[in-house]
């Protein structure tokens, strides 16, 4: 499912993220940057074993930050790993975490002339991130960075279920109307 807004060039799309064509999708990795589960462990799986040498010679990263490495046998040029924060109740500064994942994300864009970017639903998994909250965290940082920066020419957030994708359409029509 595709859900498009062209006035904005914001993207809502159900799917898998590393098969889209755009210059870069972000992993939501672990602070080990080596692989994991969910969205993680699908972006090494497909970007193949020189993905983990790479992230290997990176020596982690740590929540709220992000490094970029090369696509590999992905359709992307890049990958860009963030480090979500671990949800603990929201008293453990996990919204500013949140958040700055997404504005690290986007800087490197600008550093690397990416021109269109892939989002996953960072935290919502293992992470326990409420869903509905850290869409609205996502849109936010994205509208606001889309306000003030005019290099990049789409941005997609990518959901794999339909609970989610109901969720950030919802919360994209309410920020976004």
């Amino acid at each position: 499912m595709i859900d498009n807004q062209p006035e904005n060039q914001i993207k809502l799309v159900q799917g898998d993220i590393t098969q889209l064509r755009v210059d870069a999708i972000v992993n939501a990795a672990n602070c080990s940057l080596l692989g994991g589960g969910g969205v993680d462990g699908a972006i090494h799986r497909a970007a193949g074993s020189e993905l983990l040498a790479e992230c290997r010679k990176l020596r982690g990263c740590g929540t709220g930050e992000a490094k970029i490495t090369k696509g590999y046998k992905l359709p992307a040029k890049w990958i860009i790993h963030t480090v979500g924060p671990i949800w603990e109740g929201g008293d453990k500064r996990e919204e500013e975490l949140l958040a700055k994942c997404y504005r690290n994300c986007l800087a490197l864009t600008e550093i690397n002339d990416i021109k269109t970017i892939a989002f996953p639903a960072i935290s919502t998994g293992v992470y326990k991130f409420p869903l509905e909250l850290a869409a609205e965290i996502a849109i936010k940082e994205v509208s606001f960075f889309w306000e003030l920066n005019h290099h990049l020419e789409e941005i997609t957030f990518v959901t794999f279920s339909d609970r989610a994708y109901n969720v950030y359409r919802q919360v994209l029509q309410k920020l976004n109307p």
